[in-house]
């Protein structure tokens, strides 16, 4: 007999399973979160000002996500509708040394980070004597290795609880299949604890799909991914240069290895906002810097895994998200349920053949129009026209 074929098994990423993610902008209070908010949401949400706790309530706001792409397919269609990405992002009250006791907001804090997919975690590292530093002085490392160590204590604090009532369930013996269940769930949530109780961050361990599927359970704080952004001055920000930012740069490749760093200056950013776009690209051009706020947007999407595929026409053109890794059934759903349950085929073209070409009939004479099955994996950039049978009532 001919040997079996071995079943691939899908790698499932930490994290919530989904197309609608979110991310939180955190820090220690007076970092400059806040206005950061304002600057990517390009609103008059949040609430900066110059004393601790500001912010108490998170504020929501969708950013657009830039995309050329979205942009070019615009122009070539010239639809009467035009829908881009976006991204959920939220302003976070500021964490204080002992918030994972309940210091500050400390409670209200951390549920809230845990309520979002991603972290954008702000830095500062500028001198200002007329913002206050709630920790007396600026000093980046200290903050960073604070808001490491909060966010650990409040999950280690939460995976023990949950290992106590594992224990508990677990106490019962029994050879049943759904006490092996339980056992192998406890031996997971065990090497967990002891990953974070020796001062790592979940989301740095190699874990394998049965420990990913009980972690993505727990919601845990230090699983989320994290894009470190440093607040300079506008000063060193136009000269590309601060005395803080090889300290920062160490101490992530140190701790969080592999992690993103994105050095800007949130002043500057705000007052970009403050101007039209074409006073804003002067401003910039003139002093040889770029805003950072695109890239920003751009490099969380990427964290949380996100892509994209665009619908298009006459009547719309719309880019939508998905996780990396979705099969054409479930992209279809993104659209329309019924779309997933009733799907028969994707018609798929590439962003760069249709570029290249410049017609859909010219693509399709090419013979570079595919037609695709349910087990497409889609492709960040695809552009598709979905088939499906009528919906059953």
């Amino acid at each position: 007999m001919p040997p079996k074929k071995a079943v691939k098994e899908e790698k499932i990423l930490l994290g919530r399973p989904g197309n609608n993610l979110k991310s939180g902008i955190v820090g220690l209070a007076n970092v400059g979160k806040s206005t950061l908010f304002q600057a990517i949401t390009k609103c008059t949400l949040g609430n900066p000002a110059n004393f601790p706790y500001a912010t108490i309530n998170p504020e929501e706001a969708r950013v657009i996500v830039p995309d050329e792409r979205y942009d070019w397919l615009c122009d070539f269609y010239k639809p009467a509708s035009k829908v881009p990405a976006n991204l959920t992002v939220y302003d976070i009250a500021g964490l204080t040394r002992g918030a994972s006791t309940g210091a500050g907001l400390g409670n209200a804090f951390l549920s809230h980070i845990r309520a979002v997919d991603a972290i954008f975690q702000v830095v500062r590292c500028f001198d200002d004597a007329q913002i206050i530093h709630v920790e007396g002085d600026v000093d980046p490392v200290r903050d960073l290795n604070i808001i490491g160590e909060e966010l650990r204590i409040k999950d280690i604090e939460f995976v023990e609880k949950n290992l106590e009532a594992l224990k508990k369930q677990t106490g019962r013996g029994g050879q049943s299949l759904e006490m092996k269940k339980l056992k192998e769930e406890q031996a997971i949530v065990e090497s967990v604890l002891a990953w974070l109780q020796d001062g790592k961050d979940v989301r740095k361990g190699n874990w394998g799909t049965k420990e990913v599927v009980i972690i993505n359970q727990l919601l845990l704080l230090t699983a989320k991914p994290v894009i470190y952004v440093v607040n300079m001055s506008e000063k060193d920000f136009i000269r590309q240069k601060n005395k803080y930012l090889p300290k920062v740069k160490a101490w992530i490749d140190e701790n969080s290895p592999g992690d993103i760093l994105i050095p800007l200056s949130v002043s500057f950013e705000d007052r970009l906002t403050r101007m039209s776009d074409e006073e804003a690209a002067k401003e910039c051009a003139d002093l040889k810097v770029k805003s950072m706020i695109g890239k920003l947007v751009v490099t969380m999407r990427k964290a949380l895994n996100l892509g994209s595929f665009f619908t298009t026409g006459a009547d719309e053109v719309r880019q939508w998200s998905i996780r990396m890794g979705t099969k054409a059934p479930q992209a279809a759903g993104v659209i329309h349920g019924d779309l997933e349950k009733t799907f028969i085929q994707a018609l798929v073209v590439k962003y760069d053949d249709l570029k290249e070409l410049g017609a859909e009939d010219k693509v399709k004479a090419a013979g570079k129009l595919l037609i695709k099955g349910k087990e497409y994996v889609m492709e960040d950039g695809d552009i598709v026209l979905f088939k499906a049978g009528a919906a059953k009532s």
